[in-house]
């Protein structure tokens, strides 16, 4: 399916995600003022663009680590499967973590990471998406705060790729497969 030919259609502009990102980023010190380092952890690979324009924007003294995840390899369904590939350096135990993941689908990739980190005791957990697709929800999670809920669409761009393509697009786009 990776060799299919495709367009992409924007959907959401630099702009648009820019603006949301600086009034995600406001609500985001209130909930956290007071604390001493912000862990944000940010779910590799698709929210890498996000985490680095979301930092930027905080007024708040923050740590970052990753966590890389993968359940869709080369598709465009997630396998529900989930596995860890890189796991935190640190350890979060008694420590504020802000999750920042790039598109919330099914949900599996988000509870998963979620349980895992909730066994290790922080002190408070909240949790950012970019992108929130309701409809394709197969597990009861949702993020704290949304950039953006989005149709069943297959989207790339701002960090989040097909088959490894189109994660340097600083727009979000859907894809649009072209018939041969």
């Amino acid at each position: 399916m990776t060799d299919a030919p495709y367009a992409i259609d924007r959907l959401i502009s630099a702009k648009e995600i820019a603006a949301r990102i600086e009034a995600l980023a406001d609500e985001i010190e209130t909930e956290f003022a007071g604390t001493e380092k912000l862990v944000v952890v940010g779910l590799l690979r698709g929210s890498f663009v996000f985490i680095a324009d979301l930092v930027r924007e905080l007024n708040l003294s923050v740590e970052v680590d990753f966590i890389e995840t993968s359940s869709y390899g080369n598709s465009t369904r997630s396998s529900r499967e989930v596995r860890i590939l890189k796991d935190l350096r640190g350890d979060i135990e008694g420590r504020d973590l802000l999750v920042v993941e790039d598109i919330v689908d099914t949900g599996h990739t988000l509870a998963h990471v979620l349980t895992l980190l909730r066994s290790r005791k922080p002190r408070k957990l909240r949790t950012i998406a970019l992108l929130d697709k309701p409809s394709r929800r197969q597990t009861p999670v949702r993020a704290d705060w949304i950039g953006f809920e989005i149709p069943d669409e297959f989207v790339v761009g701002y960090g989040i790729d097909y088959a490894q393509r189109n994660r340097n697009l600083p727009y979000i786009g859907k894809i649009r497969f072209l018939q041969p």
